[in-house]
């Protein structure tokens, strides 16, 4: 069994072929990717601030975020580098103001050959898909960027360990799991998995029922 559906074989390589590049991100693509702007400028990223994208998938947050940003001050991550170059493609407004090289494949969560100078990174609707490890994962590998002020991230909550420990259905709708794709966790798990980080539980409604975090390294 695969950890994640995107994990399947060719599952990148049909869906770009497909043309269902914005629908394998998780669908909602308009209202998540405005999700997505409104919770970093809230943070009060800044058009000379540096910013990672982790799972920029087809660019969903990218094409509204490069304008905004100062030339060159995006960087993205994702496990497929084909479906970012779709995004890159498909929904740039001007591919100009975005060096594809800037666009890393990196499912490891090991943030190769991105700039040190990011300073707020966001990973959204990502570690839904993933076992918690990977968050911790991502937590201990963003202390390299010495310059990073805030990470973004959301998840999927059960209110306890007793109803943790079953299918749980979302606010949404949506049903998670513990121990398949769509994960949930606990908020205390949270919490352990982010040591060295002041951690804050913010109350955005945001789609599907995720829950936005805002971790800030501590120093």
């Amino acid at each position: 069994m695969h950890q994640s559906p995107y994990e399947a074989p060719d599952f990148y390589t049909d869906a770009i072929a497909a043309g269902r590049h914005r629908d394998i991100v998780g669908g909602r693509w308009d209202e998540t990717g405005r999700a997505q702007m409104a919770a970093l400028l809230a943070a009060g990223l800044a058009p000379d601030h540096h910013l990672l994208d982790i799972g920029a998938g087809s660019l969903r947050l990218g094409h509204r975020v490069v304008p905004y940003l100062a030339q060159g001050h995006y960087w993205a991550t994702d496990a497929s580098r084909a479906l970012m170059m779709a995004g890159y493609r498909l929904e740039l407004e001007d591919a100009s103001r975005l060096n594809p090289r800037q666009l890393i494949q990196d499912a490891r969560f090991e943030f190769p050959r991105i700039s040190l100078a990011i300073t707020h990174a966001i990973a959204f609707a990502v570690f839904p898909h993933l076992p918690m490890a990977y968050l911790r994962r991502a937590f201990v590998n963003l202390g390299k960027f010495e310059a990073l002020e805030q990470f973004l991230f959301t998840v999927f909550l059960a209110p306890n360990a007793e109803l943790g420990a079953r299918p749980y259905r979302q606010p949404d709708g949506v049903v998670t799991h513990d121990i398949r794709a769509p994960y949930h966790m606990l908020e205390s798990d949270v919490h352990h998995l982010a040591q060295g980080w002041d951690v804050t539980r913010m109350d955005q409604i945001l789609p599907r029922g995720q829950v936005l975090f805002v971790a800030r390294p501590v120093r």
